[in-house]
């Protein structure tokens, strides 16, 4: 199963993220498929960048996102529109 999550990056003490699609079998910092933004807890307010339209064509294929970028990505409104889309497909 495709995931979409972190993977870290930076220096000792100094970590920023990765956000990618990756196999959930592989490790946190292994190979991945797609990236698809990035994620720096050290600035203020920490900084977000997601590709939206990459995220949800991700997400319409069937990866699932953690917990943590579920958070990212609804402050990004990306899931909001993925569901508005599905109920209307639906009917």
């Amino acid at each position: 199963m495709l995931r979409i999550r972190l993977k870290r990056t930076g220096s000792r003490n100094q970590p920023s993220y990765r956000i990618v699609v990756a196999d959930q079998r592989k490790p946190r910092d292994g190979a991945f498929v797609d990236h698809l933004g990035h994620y720096n807890p050290r600035m203020d307010p920490p900084e977000v960048v997601i590709d939206s339209e990459k995220a949800r064509e991700w997400m319409r294929l069937g990866a699932q996102p953690t917990d943590a970028v579920r958070r990212m990505i609804e402050k990004a409104e990306v899931s909001s529109e993925i569901e508005a889309e599905s109920a209307s497909d639906s009917e």
